[in-house]
């Protein structure tokens, strides 16, 4: 397995995309974490609402789910996504905080699945909810 904290500051500070959308890791375990993106007025998809852009949530549902694999893996590994899905449940506001709760639904030697949660106020209260599959790229020692 891999350093945690190290994963972390990976994640918020060296992933360019990541750091420009202000992700934030709420929370990281093995198999499963809890990210934030503060709102703000950029993130706005329908103005007349206003509403999140749809790809924000995916952008998050995909980070997420992605983070919840590196952390079940040696440092040296990597993944990449292969499938996405998400359910748009209900508008989002781009004013509030959006979090995004995933976890590893299944890690084999190739594939992984991940399920996430999205929401603003309440996680009971989703506004979106995901699957992805990554592929594992194993590199160098198995961990």
């Amino acid at each position: 397995m891999n350093d945690l904290d190290a994963l972390r500051r990976f994640f918020e500070q060296d992933i360019p995309f990541n750091a420009w959308l202000g992700v934030k890791v709420d929370a990281l375990s093995e198999g499963t974490c809890v990210l934030r993106v503060p709102g703000r007025r950029e993130l706005t998809g329908d103005p007349s609402r206003p509403a999140l852009h749809g790809g924000v949530l995916s952008t998050v549902a995909d980070a997420a789910g992605g983070l919840a694999v590196f952390s079940r893996l040696d440092l040296s590994h990597a993944c990449s996504t292969v499938d996405l899905r998400v359910d748009y449940l209900r508008p989002g506001h781009p004013d509030r905080d959006l979090l995004c709760g995933a976890e590893v639904v299944r890690l084999g030697n190739r594939v992984a699945v991940t399920t996430a949660d999205l929401w603003q106020d309440d996680p009971a209260q989703p506004i979106a909810q995901a699957r992805a599959v990554y592929n594992i790229i194993r590199r160098g020692r198995e961990g």
